[in-house]
């Protein structure tokens, strides 16, 4: 697949140096008392559970980064479904180079799949409705382009990157502003004065804050928060396709299918990033 535009090789190269810097140090003292500095061997990927296979693409700018001669030949590709016991790639090169690189490779790509295994599993609870899967700003500091990254492989799709590429304005904004009108107003004139054309989206929680928003005539998109299905089937009647309608909150694997059955056209969703569990993943030498 494209990478996300927000894959740049900037980002790319800060986020594997800074890493890098946080595990090696001063070096990889294990590995360069006990290995022979010309000593070239190879190693494998091996998959030991079923996943969605994400950061195999990461994993090659890591290896690159710390190593331009390493050689990777990759015979499963990220958004590919692997099977325990499949063998995602090989690496070959200094030994030296291949261990002092394997755990960020791993703890990247383990991560990374787990995070796209949940999304693939999300997108087919919904599938036959018009409804997309978004993730949220709920990531980990420092990890945000890798876990959206992972989102985006297993084919949901990324919400606002950051605080700067969208408006969201959520009940503290609005109850600090004086309401959602007062927000939605203030926010749109802020806009036309910094020549920022920015979506904003507003959170309501019940049928009231739904109308308010509304009747700015200026919203791109109104979430519905920890509403039930009734609430959110009056919501979307109510709206009538003046907006593009969002459901987050408390929404589970096994109401998703429910949620999306509702007419709403989007689902976000903090726990396809926060509560994937890690995919069991290993590099190992090939003997």
């Amino acid at each position: 697949m494209q990478r996300p535009e927000y894959i740049t090789d900037e980002r790319l190269k800060h986020f594997i140096s800074e890493a890098f810097k946080e595990d090696v140090g001063d070096g990889d003292h294990s590995t360069l008392g006990s290995v022979p500095a010309d000593l070239q061997d190879d190693a494998q990927l091996l998959v030991k559970e079923d996943c969605v296979l994400a950061g195999v693409e990461l994993a090659v700018e890591i290896f690159h980064y710390f190593d331009q001669n390493l050689q990777i030949e990759i015979l499963m590709k990220d958004g590919e479904s692997a099977r325990n016991g499949d063998v995602a790639f090989r690496v070959k090169g200094s030994a030296r180079s291949i261990l002092t690189s394997e755990r960020l490779v791993l703890n990247c790509m383990q991560r990374m799949s787990g995070i796209a295994s949940l999304a693939r599993e999300m997108v087919e609870k919904v599938e036959g409705t018009n409804v997309k899967i978004l993730d949220t700003r709920k990531t980990t500091p420092n990890f945000r382009m890798c876990e959206k990254w992972a989102v985006a492989i297993g084919g949901a799709q990324n919400h606002r990157y950051g605080l700067y590429d969208m408006v969201m304005l959520k009940d503290n904004h609005n109850d600090y502003a004086g309401g959602i009108v007062k927000s939605v107003y203030s926010v749109k004139n802020y806009l036309n004065q910094i020549g920022k054309d920015l979506k904003i989206e507003v959170e309501t929680r019940n049928l009231e804050e739904v109308k308010e928003a509304l009747s700015t005539g200026i919203v791109d998109v109104i979430m519905l928060d920890n509403m039930n299905s009734e609430q959110m089937k009056e919501a979307v009647q109510f709206i009538n396709g003046k907006c593009k309608i969002e459901a987050s909150g408390g929404i589970t694997l096994e109401t998703i299918r429910s949620v999306a059955e509702t007419g709403i056209d989007f689902i976000s969703s903090g726990a396809i990033i926060h509560s994937a569990p890690n995919k069991d993943l290993s590099l190992k030498a090939i003997k």
